[in-house]
């Protein structure tokens, strides 16, 4: 375990001493304070220091702070195909991405309401310069990605990370998440990065490719919000992607994000999840065609299973300036809608507009495209 000391995040024996450190930080203090709003301080501070486990703590605390959050910001979290997953076995669930902490959150809490393995989850380096959070992090069973360096760095810390994904996964029986893609998806087009399949491939060394990630269970998972929290915070990015301009993040941005993605309304929630992928099919004459294909499968998975919500047909028509999908929302849901996207949006901002509604509008948009057609 030493030669992953710079990305692992606490074992058992780390977990106290952490724990002992975060009841005095103020913005974990705060955190604490939202998830037990009924309890003093000092009874907190027992219910924390109880846990001698990252089970014990997510078990005891952030399961409550998720369930909180579900109650006070969503109308409700929805799931399916993890019932059909063995608790005994550890999973490689490989999701699209739109919160960066939320999804993983809900996720977790899905598995531990089915009975399931918890996962391991890639976290990018940039989200957890904050001491604070990166304790909370560590805490959290979140593990590092290592984001910059030169080809060489980045090629021997990929190699590291594959390496550990592996060890988590077989020799620990830890299940494990990563997403599709590095960093959120802005514009609501959920497509896998063939370069993550190739990062957990590496430490498949002289094995069969095919065989290596066949045994890896990949468990393809979408997870839809019927209201981005975080929906107005991507639209200078996509604005200036279009403009072919680069984007830089202002300081506290990841963290605002962070907690408006918690904080912010979300309505409806649902998580699929699909059955381990099946590799056998697959041509593996070389690894970069059978890595396309895995990400062509992936793609098309996680696309179908996404859940639609009347914001996205709502999204579409405003988009299309049609009624194609008006069967589907309500004058309620339109009204919402609109009224959600004049209070974030400029309206005299034509592309911020269309920025908006394309982000709700393309997992339509990517279900019509699919074969057989989509029927909606």
């Amino acid at each position: 375990m030493a030669n992953y000391d710079d990305i692992r995040f606490f074992n058992d024996a780390e977990v106290e001493i952490a724990l002992q450190s975060a009841v005095r930080h103020p913005m974990i203090k705060t955190l604490f304070q939202y998830t037990f709003p009924d309890k003093t301080e000092e009874e907190i501070k027992d219910i924390v220091l109880a846990c001698k486990s990252i089970n014990d703590f997510q078990r005891d605390v952030i399961s409550v702070t998720v369930q909180r959050i579900l109650q006070e910001t969503s109308a409700g979290l929805t799931t399916q195909g993890f019932e059909k997953l063995d608790s005994s076995k550890s999973y490689l669930y490989i999701s699209n991405h739109r919160d960066i902490v939320l999804d993983t959150c809900l996720i977790n809490l899905s598995l531990f309401q089915h009975d399931l393995i918890r996962t391991a989850s890639a976290i990018g380096d940039n989200l957890v310069q904050r001491p604070f959070v990166n304790a909370l992090s560590k805490l959290t069973r979140n593990f590092i990605v290592k984001r910059g360096g030169t080809p060489r760095e980045t090629l021997v810390s990929s190699k590291k990370l594959s390496e550990y994904v592996e060890h988590l996964l077989k020799d620990n029986n830890r299940s494990v998440w990563i997403a599709q893609r590095q960093g959120r998806t802005k514009d609501g087009n959920d497509v896998t990065e063939q370069g993550v399949l190739k990062m957990i491939a590496l430490a498949a060394g002289k094995r069969s490719v095919r065989e290596y990630l066949e045994n890896l269970r990949i468990v393809p998972v979408s997870i839809s919000y019927e209201y981005d929290p975080t929906d107005i915070l991507k639209v200078p990015e996509l604005l200036a992607k279009k403009a072919q301009t680069e984007y830089i993040k202002s300081e506290n941005e990841d963290f605002n994000s962070i907690l408006k993605g918690a904080l912010g309304q979300k309505k409806h929630i649902h998580i699929a999840a699909a059955a381990p992928m099946s590799l056998n099919s697959l041509d593996d004459s070389s690894t970069n065609q059978l890595l396309q294909q895995l990400v062509a499968q992936l793609d098309e998975t996680i696309q179908r299973n996404y859940k639609l919500w009347p914001t996205n047909y709502i999204a579409y028509d405003l988009l299309h300036e049609s009624k194609d999908y008006q069967e589907f929302y309500t004058d309620k849901d339109l009204a919402q809608f609109e009224r959600r996207l004049r209070m974030r949006v400029d309206m005299k901002d034509t592309e911020a507009v269309k920025s908006f509604l394309s982000m709700y509008a393309r997992p339509v948009i990517n279900k019509e495209q699919m074969q057989p057609a989509y029927e909606a």
